[in-house]
């Protein structure tokens, strides 16, 4: 006899930012595939388009939102669209981010500015939307009511040569991840954070090629060398990450939360 199996975020409704390409892409696609129907934010609306048409392919539910998460507007806007075009809201994802790479002696105000508004500013704005989102749609005492995913880093736990001011953005999302989850704890909120490794995605690819132009490496070494230390042997993929979130995101990690968890195949250790 077959058994059926319900996917365990079946009458779930997630919103990705960042969810045009890399892990971001990822982490849409698996939740999908987890039965969530997803909320696509992101601010290309061409690479979003794309995605959707694979999360169709899959069968579940799909909205896309044109947006920039440091424009706290915009990203309360696309938390309202989520809620109103997928008939609730339970898991806010906030994954959209930049890199900085360069000596700390050489960051511009404006290089600080713009990587602290997307990395920082954008997870605290989908936090405050996510929480207002769910006080709005209401909860039953006792239960889970919501939860929020944020993207740190391995550079959130360790700081990293030529990757000063980048580290500290992930660092900050490690205290934003705390602080909210204890603040919001008492209305069945969990706050959790996700922290990847050596992904290979285009944002890999810009810092390789930046590593390349102020060491004088050759293009893909660096992206080598750190995957070298890797305890599991390869670099990491989008899949890698996307699981561990769609884990949090679902009922098996209902009693975690203010947690970082390093999902990097074995690089930093704590």
């Amino acid at each position: 006899m077959t058994r059926s199996i319900t996917p365990p975020l079946l009458d779930t409704v997630a919103l990705v930012t960042g969810a045009g390409r890399g892990i971001g892409r990822g982490i849409a696609l698996d939740l999908a595939r987890n039965g969530a129907d997803v909320a696509l934010v992101d601010v290309s609306g061409d690479a979003i388009a794309a995605v959707a048409e694979e999360i169709a392919e899959i069968g579940s539910k799909t909205t896309s939102f044109v947006a920039d998460v440091s424009d706290r507007a915009q990203v309360f806007a696309a938390v309202d669209h989520a809620a109103s075009a997928l008939g609730g809201f339970d898991v806010m994802v906030n994954n959209a981010g930049i890199a900085l790479v360069g000596p700390i002696m050489e960051v511009t105000p404006e290089d600080l500015a713009r990587l602290w508004a997307i990395n920082v500013d954008g997870v605290l704005w989908g936090i405050q939307a996510a929480v207002a989102k769910f006080r709005e749609l209401g909860s039953t005492p006792g239960e889970i009511t919501g939860k929020i995913i944020n993207a740190s880093s391995i550079a959130g736990h360790e700081g990293f040569a030529m990757l000063g001011p980048y580290s500290a953005t992930k660092f900050a999302v490690r205290a934003l991840t705390q602080a909210a989850a204890k603040e919001h704890a008492g209305e069945g909120i969990t706050v959790n954070a996700y922290c990847p490794g050596v992904v290979g995605t285009e944002m890999w690819v810009e810092i390789d090629k930046r590593f390349a132009e102020l060491t004088g490496a050759a293009e893909g070494e660096t992206f080598e060398k750190f995957a070298a230390t890797i305890a599991l042997g390869r670099p990491e993929t989008p899949e890698d990450v996307a699981g561990f979130v769609s884990y949090l995101a679902g009922p098996g990690a209902d009693y975690m939360t203010g947690q970082a968890g390093l999902i990097d195949g074995g690089m930093v250790y704590r």
